[in-house]
């Protein structure tokens, strides 16, 4: 392992803090990292797995860049506690890690006890290091079998979500801080069932409306469960958010952008916070509405605890001269390696939005948050300065947010680790460490040796909650 200048870090940790004043430096606000099931585990065959849509979907011929998959991914399932040291060894706060459904169910319904005795290890070697543990339910990989039944489309889904998520809190009671039902609803329904750009891998916009109503009853069933079973540890749900700008000044493209924010934001959460599903959804997408029956929006609207943000970029709209909009690239900006304009000021903007928005708006922890690159490792370093400066923007962002009034707790960097990024398979790495995949080498990016050293300066000079 090279040698790294202590100045050269110094400075780019000061380039990751956030301000001195920032309530950030408190020890209850909570620095974290995150990952999900699919895309570090790996073993999708070992200890009674069974097939996943994204096994399936990764396994289709075009539809995962270079033809990844998640078979191997960064083998987690084997080295967890080699990837629980490291966590420790980073300072890090918590960990927000996902329960594999088809690891722990079998077909039948059944708890496959090898599958859950991997998560009671992984989290009792969590606890044990005094690390908190924020646990997803679904992380988008849905047994296979339940999506030869209809997936999300068949309401049926949604009792079944409730039985996985009885079975997961009653084992693992005791080990979680904090349970969160679903992750990006938005991506699972309308990136899964109208783009086709992830599993299942639909193109249908009715699919899209009718996945997302069943989305948020599986989450909105799963919630009386999760606090039956586990009654002292919080209940919320993870969102992907999207902002977006008009391209010019025209009352058309301002409408286009406002229509953007209600597809990515207010279809999620206007069912949550206000019981009903945004009106635009019909002026976007005519004749394609979900089936709602007598009780699913009062079963929708229970109340959470908190809710998870997850921020990546910014979006240029312009009108496509009917109902629409039409995404627009912008010149002269910074982006990442995937295309996407790195923006933290619109995360500052959507925080402060939404608080405005929504009385009954939880707590929020941004859950995700990061940039992907095509870093390597050289002299046995990797140095990732574009990353550093994309962490500590959206942290002052976040503390922006946080002095206008909104009630953020705690910060999660996507990801821990290089990994399957999904669609775009193993090319682009969002991790705070490197993984070299052919020989699972687990080696911290500067960004998290300069993450590492705040938050022991932190848990030095920060002040007492």
């Amino acid at each position: 392992m090279a040698i790294i200048s202590p100045s050269v870090l110094a400075s780019e940790s000061a380039a990751l803090m956030p301000p001195r004043d920032s309530a950030m430096w408190q020890k209850n606000f909570i620095f974290g990292a995150a990952t999900a099931s699919y895309q570090i585990e790996g073993a999708i065959d070992a200890d009674g797995r069974i097939p996943s849509i994204w096994d399936t979907f990764s396994a289709t011929p075009g539809k995962v860049a270079n033809g990844d998959s998640g078979e191997n991914a960064c083998d987690h399932y084997h080295r967890w506690a080699e990837d629980v040291s490291l966590i420790k060894e980073l300072g890090l706060d918590a960990y927000r890690l996902s329960v594999a459904w088809p690891r722990v169910m079998d077909a039948a319904g059944k708890p496959n006890p090898k599958g859950l005795a991997f998560y009671k290890r992984l989290l009792e070697a969590l606890k044990a290091k005094g690390l908190k543990t924020f646990v997803t339910l679904y992380h988008w990989d849905l047994p296979q079998y339940l999506q030869d039944r209809g997936g999300w489309i068949n309401r049926d889904i949604a009792y079944r979500f409730a039985d996985y998520a009885d079975l997961v809190s009653r084992e693992l009671a005791g080990l979680v801080d904090a349970w969160t039902t679903l992750n990006e609803p938005w991506c699972s329904a309308f990136l899964g069932h109208a783009s086709g750009k992830q599993a299942p891998g639909f193109k249908n916009l009715r699919y899209a409306r009718q996945a997302m109503h069943h989305l948020l009853l599986a989450h909105g069933q799963a919630v009386p469960v999760l606090r039956a079973n586990d009654p002292q540890v919080p209940v919320g749900l993870v969102a992907n958010v999207g902002y977006g700008t008009p391209a010019t000044d025209s009352p058309e493209d301002k409408r286009a952008a406002e229509l953007f924010q209600t597809q990515h934001n207010a279809w999620v959460f206007d069912p949550l916070f206000r019981g009903r599903y945004p009106a635009d959804l019909d002026t976007l997408w005519p004749d394609s509405a979900q089936l709602v029956f007598d009780g699913d929006m009062q079963t929708i609207t229970a109340p959470i605890d908190y809710l998870g943000i997850n921020y990546y970029f910014r979006t240029c709209l312009k009108s496509d001269g009917a109902n629409g909009f039409i995404e627009v690239p912008v010149d002269g900006v910074e982006k990442t390696m995937l295309d996407w304009e790195v923006h933290p000021d619109g995360l500052r903007r959507l925080l402060v939005e939404f608080h405005n928005t929504y009385a009954n708006l939880p707590p929020i922890y941004v859950t995700e948050n990061g940039m992907a690159s095509a870093d390597a490792v050289v002299n046995g370093e990797v140095v990732d300065t574009q990353r550093i400066a994309y962490l500590g923007g959206h942290l002052r962002a976040i503390d922006q947010a946080m002095r206008e009034g909104v009630d953020v707790r705690g910060y999660f960097a996507w990801s821990l680790l290089d990994n399957f990024e999904w669609s775009y398979g193993y090319e682009a790495r969002f991790g705070i460490v490197h993984v070299d995949y052919a020989t699972q080498a687990r080696t911290p990016k500067h960004s998290a040796l300069a993450l590492k050293r705040f938050l022991a300066e932190r848990r030095t000079n920060g002040d007492s909650p």
